[in-house]
């Protein structure tokens, strides 16, 4: 079991026994990330609860700048392609043994992502190449990425709308369909489940649908959910 820190906390944060994704990065930089972030970076109510809602974009400084800060002990190094022509240039960039988690379903980019073809990333030399899956993906879209080579998916992004991508509990109900899917079908892939993770309890009820990783980001909002979410979790291990 690998807990997962996805970003922007993932960009900052490096803690014992965990991974961090960075990211996401695309071929060439895309401004105005900090600008992005606190423009749009909201506690928002939407149906009478509330919700962290972000329409950053993929701003971010570029793939050779993500390669710059990669740590193969500790990153997973997170990749979006605008265009399928950026997949060839991105796969002679990145070095064969860089764990990657491939983006393909940001909601906020300006167009549809680049999912064709990307199975070119696939290598055993890396321990990780991970779908990022959208909290709407089809079930034909998963067996598809399963009979293109992946066995690793992350469920799930951040959840669309016109507000922006919505994070936390409104993902939970769409990656536990897909949790609950691919573990079901596809026993021999590993599955990152996140969304919604704010207490060692939600992580327990992902991995009883079949989830072997998880991953957790908003959970950084609050210092003490965080406090205990990771004192459960270290407990575990040296319960192991």
């Amino acid at each position: 079991m690998t807990i997962f820190i996805s970003p922007p906390f993932g960009n900052y944060i490096n803690l014992p026994e965990t991974k961090s994704i960075k990211g996401s990065y695309t071929l060439k930089p895309r401004g105005g990330l900090i600008f992005q972030i606190l423009k749009t970076l909201r506690l928002t109510e939407i149906n009478g609860e509330y919700h962290w809602i972000n329409k950053i974009g993929l701003r971010n400084q570029g793939i050779d700048y993500g390669l710059q800060q990669y740590n193969h002990q500790t990153d997973v190094l997170s990749i979006a392609i605008l265009e399928p022509e950026e997949i060839d240039e991105l796969n002679k960039k990145i070095p064969p043994d860089v764990n990657l988690e491939i983006n393909v379903s940001c909601p906020n980019a300006e167009k549809e992502m680049t999912s064709g073809g990307v199975e070119v990333f696939l290598n055993p030399k890396r321990d990780w190449c991970c779908l990022k899956l959208s909290p709407c993906t089809s079930t034909v879209r998963v067996d598809k990425y399963y009979n293109n080579g992946f066995r690793q998916f992350h469920c799930c992004n951040t959840y669309p709308s016109e507000k922006g991508g919505i994070s936390g509990e409104a993902v939970k109900p769409h990656s536990e369909k897909l949790v609950k899917y691919i573990s079901e079908e596809y026993p021999d892939c590993q599955i990152v489940a996140g969304g919604g993770i704010y207490g060692y309890h939600n992580l327990v009820r992902y991995q009883n649908l079949g989830a072997t990783h998880f991953s957790v980001s908003t959970l950084f909002f609050n210092p003490v959910n965080t406090f205990y979410f990771f004192h459960d979790y270290y407990f575990s291990l040296l319960c192991k």
